[in-house]
């Protein structure tokens, strides 16, 4: 996975969902976003999840259970060339901690927040398993070989007030569905 491409929200909001990976990925998941910059109204503390199915009644199968499965889905719909959008509405009980999130205070989150996430990943490749210390955990706890990466990488010493990871970019966090079309037919 190229963490790279992922956006903030998909790190540290799309986890406390608990959409499990493998619904995920079964049924396109691409990214998530803020905001819908195709919307003039967007919903106010929420996530939006952009998929691209390969199999349609699969997915309505997912949205289905979805609905009955969690009431913080409140909104689908289809963008066209096969994409779709999930909204979310985000947990209550967080808001201080999203806030955090988009103020890229990812260490000040409260400790019931990052509970939500795993420390440990059970990472499965070429038929073998390996436990692995997750992202969210590293970036929470500023590890040490985190740390250690963005120093070599900006070739300069991070103090301990300074967040080890990038910060949170409005116009990263908006989904642009016209630029990920083109983006896509590139491709």
């Amino acid at each position: 996975m190229d963490l790279y491409k992922y956006t903030i929200s998909h790190i540290f909001i799309v986890p406390t969902l608990n959409i499990s990976r493998e619904d995920r990925e079964n049924n396109g998941y691409i990214n998530a976003f803020i905001k819908d910059s195709s919307k003039e109204m967007n919903y106010k503390d929420a996530v939006y999840l952009l998929f691209k199915p390969k199999n349609m009644d699969l997915f309505q199968k997912f949205i289905d259970n979805e609905k009955e499965r969690t009431a913080l889905l409140i909104d689908d719909y289809d963008c066209g060339d096969g994409y779709v959008v999930l909204v979310y509405k985000l947990l209550k009980k967080f808001k201080k901690d999203f806030e955090l999130i988009k103020e890229s205070k990812y260490s000040k989150t409260s400790i019931d927040f990052q509970n939500l996430f795993p420390k440990v990943l059970k990472i499965k490749k070429n038929g073998l398993h390996r436990d692995e210390i997750s992202l969210q955990f590293r970036i929470f706890r500023k590890t040490k070989d985190l740390m250690d990466y963005w120093e070599s990488f900006f070739g300069m010493e991070f103090d301990e007030n300074q967040e080890v990871w990038v910060g949170f970019n409005e116009d990263k966090e908006t989904l642009y569905i016209e630029r990920m079309k083109e983006t896509s037919s590139i491709e």
